[in-house]
C-alpha cells in the first residue's frame, strides 16, 4: 500500500521535472512500460525510504543531546546509546594522513617472500575487481531466461544488489573485527551513517549507469573521479593540493571527453538515454568523493579500515533493507532469484568479489603502500575496458582510444609525482615539510 502510495504521489512530480531538452524525443521501448522503471522516479523512491529512518533517528540523536544524556542516562539502554550518539569522542593525534593506517614495515622479510606476497595481493585485487565487474554488467545489461520463444526479463532493482553487496560485507568485516585484535572504538556510530548513505547512492547509480552507458564509459567516467574528490577535499576538508595534481586532473578531463565525443555518433540510444547516463555517473562520482572525505575525516578517530568498512556496511543494511521492504521489493526480488537461479549465482558472486576485495585492498596498502594499490587498481581498470570490449563486443575507435590512454597516462603521472613527493618530504628535515598536503 505504501509503494502504491509513493507512486501515485511522485508520478504528477517526475512528469513535471522531465528535462526540457527532451521535448521532442522519442522515449525508449524499455521506458515506456512504466514510470516505476524511470531512473528518476525510482531515486526519489528510495531516498524517501531512508528519509523514513534517517529523520526520526536524527531526531532521536537530538532529543538524547538536548537531555544531556551521557550525564544523566542509566539502564541497560545506555551503553547501547551511549556508542550511538556519543562515543568515547577520543581522537587520535598520532595519525598525520587519517585515511590510512601507519603501514607495518616488514622484518627481515626475503626478496622472494615480498615478491609473493605482491603477486598475490595484484592478483586478489584483479581477480576480485575484474570478475566483479563482467557480472555487473551481466546482471545490468542482460535477460535471464530467455529462451527461443520467450525473451526472458531483465533484473531492474539496482537496491537489491547494492543490499547484497552490502550485507556480505558487514559480515565478513564483523567476523574479522570479532575474530582479530582492533583498536578500541571512540566515534559515535551516528557519523557512519553520512558516508553509509552517500555510499548507498554512489553504487544505486553505478548500477543504474550500465543501463544507459556502456562499461568502459564508466570506467573512465570513475577513473576521472580525481577531480570531484579534490574539489570535495577543499569544501570538507580544506585540503590543498600541488600544481601537479590539477595538471594530471585537468589531463584525465581531456582524455575522458576525447572518449566520450569519440563514441558519440556510434550510439544506438537517444538523447534522452545518454542524458541519463551522464547524470547517473555524474551522481556517482559525487556521492562517492562525499563518501571518501567523509571517511577520512572519521580516522581522525583511533580505528581501523575494517572497523570502518563494519560501521558504514552497518547503516548500509539498514537503510537498504528498510528502502525494500517500504517498497515491497525485497520479497519482489527473492522471487526473481528463484525463477532464475543463474541469477542468484550471479548476485551471490558478485557480493563474494566486491567483499573479498575491500580485504585485499586494506592488506594491499598496510603491506606497500598506497602508491602500489593505486598502481595495481589502474592497470585493473585498463583490464576491465579490454575485458569488456572482448566480452560483450563494445567497440573503441582510435580517437577514442587515444582518450583512454591519455586518462591512464595522467593516472600514472599522478602515482610517480605523489611517491617522489614523499620520498622529498621524508628527506627533508623536521620543520621543513612542505605545507601543502599530497
Amino acid at each position: 500500500m505504501l509503494k502504491f502510495n509513493l507512486k501515485r504521489f511522485c508520478l504528477p512530480l517526475m512528469l513535471a521535472s522531465l528535462p526540457t531538452m527532451a521535448a521532442g524525443e522519442e522515449i525508449p521501448a524499455a521506458l515506456q512500460d512504466a514510470w516505476g522503471d524511470f531512473w528518476l522516479f525510482r531515486f526519489f523512491i528510495n531516498a524517501a525510504g531512508y528519509a523514513s529512518i534517517v529523520v526520526p533517528g536524527f531526531l532521536l540523536i537530538q532529543y538524547f543531546k538536548r537531555r544531556n544524556y551521557l550525564e544523566t542516562g542509566r539502564g541497560i539502554c545506555f551503553p547501547v546509546i551511549k556508542s550511538c550518539v556519543f562515543g568515547s569522542e577520543v581522537k587520535s593525534v598520532h595519525q598525520e594522513d587519517g585515511s590510512l593506517p601507519p603501514r607495518a614495515e616488514p622484518a627481515e622479510s626475503s626478496t622472494a617472500r615480498q615478491v609473493f606476497k605482491l603477486v598475490f595481493c595484484a592478483a586478489g585485487l584483479q581477480a576480485s575487481y575484474l570478475t566483479w565487474g563482467v557480472l555487473q554488467e551481466r546482471v545490468m545489461t542482460r535477460t535471464y531466461g530467455a529462451t527461443e520463444t520467450d525473451p526472458g526479463e531483465k533484473f531492474k532493482d539496482s537496491q537489491f544488489l547494492v543490499f547484497m553487496n552490502r550485507i556480505l560485507a558487514f559480515t565478513v568485516a564483523g567476523l574479522y573485527c570479532a575474530l582479530t585484535k582492533q583498536p578500541r572504538h571512540g566515534a559515535p556510530m551516528y557519523k557512519y551513517s553520512f558516508a553509509s548513505l552517500s555510499n548507498i547512492l554512489s553504487s544505486w547509480c553505478q548500477y543504474e549507469a550500465l543501463k544507459y552507458v556502456s562499461f568502459p564509459t564508466q570506467v573512465l567516467a570513475k577513473a576521472s573521479k580525481v577531480i570531484p574528490v579534490m574539489m570535495m577535499g577543499k569544501l570538507v576538508s580544506r585540503k590543498s593540493y600541488e600544481y601537479w595534481e590539477y595538471l594530471t586532473a585537468a589531463l584525465i578531463s581531456v582524455g575522458v571527453s576525447m572518449f566520450l565525443l569519440s563514441s558519440a555518433p556510434n550510439r544506438h540510444m537517444s538523447t534522452v538515454t545518454t542524458f541519463s547516463g551522464i547524470v547517473l555517473l555524474a551522481g556517482y562520482i559525487i556521492f562517492d568523493s562525499f563518501t571518501s572525505n567523509w571517511q577520512d575525516a572519521l580516522f581522525t578517530y583511533k580505528m581501523s579500515p575494517v572497523q570502518m568498512m563494519f560501521g558504514v556496511n552497518v547503516f548500509s543494511c539498514l537503510f537498504t533493507v528498510g528502502s525494500l521492504l517500504e517498497q515491497g521489493a525485497l520479497l519482489e526480488s527473492l522471487r526473481f532469484m528463484v525463477r532464475h537461479s543463474e541469477f542468484m549465482a550471479h548476485a551471490v558472486l558478485l557480493s563474494v568479489c566486491s567483499a573479498c576485495g575491500q580485504l585485499f585492498i586494506f592488506y594491499t596498502i598496510n603491506q606497500f603502500g598506497a602508491a602500489v594499490f593505486t598502481i595495481i587498481m589502474t592497470l585493473r581498470q585498463a583490464f576491465a575496458i579490454l575485458l569488456s570490449c572482448l566480452i560483450y563486443g563494445h567497440t573503441v575507435t582510435v580517437m577514442g582510444g587515444l582518450g583512454v590512454a591519455v586518462v591512464f597516462v595522467a593516472l600514472f603521472l599522478r602515482v610517480y609525482a605523489r611517491s617522489r613527493m614523499k620520498k622529498r618530504s621524508k628527506k627533508l628535515p623536521p620543520g621543513d615539510t612542505p605545507i601543502q598536503k599530497v
